[in-house]
């Protein structure tokens, strides 16, 4: 995504055989078009207290979003009785039945109900009338306390009529709309949720290799499946390249499940095998909705190395009860950020020129945060589980999840230090390799410490590791970790004209951003997502919530304040702004003379370009 003592470490051994009878979970998504999943599951248990849990704390999600709150009908029998059940009233993710002497299995059955527009992961927006996204996390209980690798399933799935589907769960056999999958352990079902559509389309990404990998496609019209071979071949490229950087992949088989819809939540969640991948209907035909997506798919494809076999031991809880601790989320997400962007660039997906402009997005706005002042990165990690649903406003002096893009700057002045200290004989490749290979063929977890980090960067190079990441990431920074762009042969800049990626960003969030002149973040439409503290619209008086409503005195537009800023240039007189903020309308006249200012990435002459190195394709 993009999105914790003694442990019990959840997907240590994936395979595991439980030792007592599999549960018995059938879904019947027939009514998925309508937003209703009908779950029955057939439990194995002893006579008296059973607790069973609504999974809570989701791998990948990084917080208790588990969506118990769309769980309705909930009826539980054994014995040939309707049994009475009561939730724990201070975990409320989990519920007690009192099961008679002599009943060996208690059927659970409920729906669950999809969210029809609503931000969020898999408690998100997942459905449409042609299109669904199924996470088996919302349509399971399971005995609270026990292991996810110990406890088995056996899973059935009947999909609506005509529809296909894809998932990385291994299936046992088809019988008209219903799937049957092979015995699997609960970590391995919640880890692999199914797609389906009735525009849907499957493209083999690896065709005669030994280790399959599928494009899984649905979408909400026939037209927005059709991706162009170019595309087709780049995501080819982004296979190839990602088996060069890592030298071993640690799945059977891998699925990227791709969503194609305006009515879905837009995100991208990693799973071992595959990754759910949910982005606006037509980014696969228009270019700069894909230019956009760029790093999405590179990114949670990554995280099959880097935070699913390799997975901070914080965040590898035994089952989906036990609160996680986020504190290496810039190693787990930060890291996958750097790797991702790197993979877009070599596999082709972006050009080294738009890789270079992403990360100029990044770095201006990671050095043009107040916030910083404040909160250290390590802070936004410890505290995911609160950002990640932050509002807009008063996100530059609050932070946001940094961790993400502040992890591309911090690795990539890791990676050129290594190129650096190795004269250019090893580079963070090497340690990508030696941390996150291994022999591959199968999921399997490895959690590590901070110390086992440090330990195998040193054995890379040489070097303060602990130093160098404590300074970066647990102490204050009132500016943005610039070193890696300045090692790779480049320097931050302002420019009059917005970049490429720059465009593409603010068309895809149908944003007006010109924090880096006069301060603001702004819709389309004019409202004030954030004013930037101590910028000139700061300064002004200006306020977030507030809607412009005109510039200049001319109706609000982003070519009026475009146009506005420029003409204030190296001028004296205020750019006028009219707002409505409730039933207030109010006019703020603001001192903004620098002009247009738009970040961009400049070569420096006389130094190597290892940025050039770093994103060249790497694949033979």
């Amino acid at each position: 995504m993009f999105k914790r003592g003694v442990l019990l470490l959840c997907g240590l051994t994936p395979f595991l055989t439980a030792a007592g009878p599999a549960i018995q979970l059938s879904v019947d998504a027939s009514d998925i078009a309508r937003r209703i999943l009908h779950a029955k599951e057939t439990v194995p248990v002893a006579a008296g207290t059973v607790q069973l849990a609504y999974p809570k704390w989701i791998p990948g999600e990084h917080a208790p979003t588990g969506p118990v709150t769309d769980v309705v009908g909930l009826k539980i029998m054994g014995g040939g009785k309707t049994l009475i059940w009561r939730r724990d009233p201070v975990e409320l993710f989990i519920v007690a039945v009192e099961v008679p002497a002599g009943v060996t299995s208690i059927d659970v059955v409920f729906d669950f109900l999809v969210p029809p527009d609503a931000s969020g992961f898999t408690s998100g927006a997942s459905a449409t009338s042609q299109l669904g996204l199924m996470s088996w996390n919302q349509v399971l209980m399971y005995p609270a306390g026990t292991p996810s690798d110990q406890l088995d399933l056996n899973t059935t799935l009947k999909v609506p009529r005509g529809w296909r589907y894809g998932t990385a769960l291994p299936i046992a056999r088809e019988t008209g709309d219903t799937i049957e999958f092979q015995q699997a352990s609960l970590t391995t079902v919640v880890d692999s949720p199914v797609i389906m559509g009735a525009n849907f389309k499957s493209i083999d990404l690896s065709p005669g290799d030994k280790t399959p990998h599928y494009l899984n496609i649905a979408a909400d019209s026939p037209a927005a499946l059709e991706i162009s071979q170019d595309k087709v071949d780049k995501i080819k490229n982004l296979v190839k390249e990602s088996g060069a950087m890592y030298g071993s992949r640690h799945y059977r088989d891998y699925h990227f499940l791709l969503t194609l819809s305006d009515h879905v939540a837009h995100f991208g969640l990693e799973h071992h095998e595959s990754s759910d991948d949910r982005v606006a209907e037509k980014t696969l035909t228009d270019d700069t909705l894909w230019r956009n997506e760029g790093s999405l798919l590179p990114h949670e494809m990554t995280h099959s190395w880097n935070g699913k076999f390799r997975r901070p031991a914080g965040l590898a809880t035994g089952d989906y009860e036990k609160p996680m601790d986020g504190g290496l989320l810039w190693v787990y997400e930060g890291l996958t950020n750097y790797l991702g962007e790197v993979l877009a660039a070599r596999s082709g997906i972006w050009t080294a020129e738009q890789y270079r402009e992403n990360l100029a997005n990044e770095a201006a706005e990671l050095d043009n945060t107040p916030g910083r002042d404040w909160r250290p990165l390590a802070d936004t990690a410890t505290a995911a589980q609160l950002l990640y649903d932050s509002r807009a406003d008063g996100s530059s002096y609050r932070r946001n999840v940094d961790f993400y893009p502040e992890g591309s700057l911090i690795w990539l002045e890791a990676d050129t230090l290594i190129r650096r200290e190795s004269k250019g004989q090893r580079s963070l490749d090497t340690f990508v390799q030696s941390f996150h290979g291994g022999a591959g063929g199968k999921p399997e977890l490895k959690p590590y410490t901070a110390d086992e980090l440090y330990a195998a960067l040193n054995a890379v190079q040489p070097y303060d590791w602990r130093g160098f990441f404590e300074q970066r990431v647990y102490r204050i920074q009132a500016r943005a970790p610039l070193g890696g762009i300045a090692a790779g042969g480049w320097r931050l800049v302002y420019k009059d004209q917005p970049s490429e990626m720059f465009k593409a960003s603010e068309t895809a969030h149908k944003g007006v951003d010109v924090r880096y002149s006069m301060g603001l973040a702004l819709s389309e439409q004019g409202d004030v997502m954030d004013v930037v503290p101590g910028s000139p619209a700061e300064r002004g008086g200006m306020v977030a919530g507030a809607k412009v409503l005109a510039v200049g005195g001319r109706q609000f537009s982003s070519e009026m304040m475009r146009a506005a800023i420029k003409d204030a240039k190296g001028g004296s007189a205020p750019i006028e702004l009219i707002t409505k903020d409730g039933d207030i309308y109010k006019t703020f006249r603001v001192d903004c003379h620098t002009g247009e200012r738009y970040p961009d990435l400049e070569r420096v002459a006389g130094q190597a370009d290892l940025m050039g190195e770093i994103t060249r394709a790497h694949a033979k």
